[in-house]
């Protein structure tokens, strides 16, 4: 169970973490989904289904499943785990030192299952049912909450992201994320599974204000070969990008980080959005976005984690070169630029590969997906009508912990 190394995108997919959100989707209303990134509210059963669907096609190509809330609730299993946890979720300076107490007090007392999915799912005042001296519960309506929801936690992609031999736990952009990482560092500090492993921390397991240097999985592609390929986009900076691969760098985990300027918008929220890995020498890639002329960069370094950055002429080349390929074949999203851009929204770019040339994508994305036949590239159709409007696809439901390279 130590093979804890992800060596590629494309390799056999063998272990992925995931998360089948419930409570958190109940707690998304028309009123609050846009504070907490969504565009809207899901039917929750159908989003459950519709997951259970997506994880089964994984089984069914031999990938173990592993489920967030399960190793969050067996975490908790280690005292030093939730004490460590119910001071960093619930702090004083979240709640106030009595209502801090209170609440600490009330969690600590539940079954650890419970926990976890509140810890994921949130925490209404309505919810709470013990009165606290506190000023706050008076001070708030019942719909308010003590813990908002992390909906987001279904991106199981952004929040940590597993790069050959280590994994960065990733300083999260929005504050709406932020507080998932602690749950991975918790899993990953004391689960069993993780605890007496050995892996490499890139990122994010000290007490650090990461400030500026924000970086998510969804950017981070592990192209193989000793390359990786990040995205700057609305969530990851340049600063992220440096301080990631310096550790990369350090600990002698890759050769190169290939930097892409992408847009800071919505719609290509990460770089996986409109770009990713098929097979060895085949992208699929939105052309709107995935331009020849956006700005790239190659860094490289050594053991004492200095960064060289030198600028390069096209990404596409950049890539050629890591993977020491001719020419890599790039597919373009489906059908005319109306539904091109349709199919992008609906995430026809952002497949999870389950060993190359075998992908896991969206079954409403026809003509992208038809493309991809005609390809050579086998579409493992999920359905994604409810769970899709979160906008995220299969690349972004799944965090690999150990993947074979190329």
């Amino acid at each position: 169970m130590n093979n804890l190394y992800v060596g590629s995108e494309i390799g056999q997919l063998r272990r992925v973490l995931v998360h089948r959100p419930k409570r958190a989707l109940t707690h998304l209303t028309p009123s609050n989904c846009h504070d907490l990134l969504f565009d809207d509210v899901l039917a929750v059963e159908r989003a459950g289904e519709e997951h259970d669907v997506f994880t089964a096609t994984l089984s069914e190509q031999n990938v173990e499943v592993l489920f967030l809330t399960d190793l969050l609730s067996e975490t908790l299993q280690v005292s030093e785990a939730k004490d460590w946890l119910l001071s960093h979720q619930v702090s004083e300076y979240r709640l106030g030192q009595t209502f801090a107490s209170d609440v600490r007090c009330y969690l600590r007392d539940l079954p650890n299952i419970e926990l976890a999915k509140i810890l994921t799912g949130g925490l209404s005042y309505a919810e709470m049912p013990v009165q606290s001296s506190s000023m706050m519960q008076g001070l708030h309506q019942p719909i308010d909450f003590i813990l908002e929801p992390l909906p987001n936690h279904l991106f199981t992609r952004d929040t940590s992201c597993w790069v050959y031999g280590g994994v960065s736990i990733n300083p999260m952009a929005k504050t709406a994320r932020q507080r998932e990482t602690n749950h991975l560092r918790a899993i990953y500090r004391w689960h069993p599974t993780f605890a007496q492993q050995g892996f490499i921390k890139y990122l994010g397991d000290k007490e650090i204000q990461y400030d500026n240097s924000t970086i998510e999985g969804g950017d981070v592609l592990v192209i193989g070969k000793g390359a990786v390929l990040i995205g700057m986009s609305e969530r990851t900076t340049p600063q992220g990008v440096e301080h990631l691969a310096s550790q990369l760098f350090k600990h002698s985990q890759a050769k190169q980080v290939i930097a892409m300027e992408l847009p800071k918008h919505r719609s290509c929220m990460h770089l996986d959005t409109v770009m990713t890995h098929m097979r060895e020498d085949t992208f699929s890639i939105y052309p709107e976005v995935m331009r020849s002329d956006i700005q790239c960069w190659k860094l490289t370094g050594d053991e004492s984690g200095k960064v060289n950055v030198k600028q390069e002429n096209s990404f596409v080349h950049a890539i050629e070169k890591a993977l020491g390929i001719g020419q890599i074949n790039l597919i373009t999203t489906g059908g005319d630029n109306f539904n091109a851009e349709r199919e992008q929204w609906n995430d026809a770019n952002n497949v999870l590969t389950v060993k190359p040339g075998v992908v896991i994508g969206y079954q409403s994305n026809t003509y992208t997906n038809e493309k991809y036949d005609k390809a050579g590239i086998t579409v493992l159709p999920i359905p994604g009508d409810e769970l899709g409007r979160g906008r995220g696809g299969a690349r972004c439901m799944s965090c690999p912990i150990e993947r074979d390279g190329i």
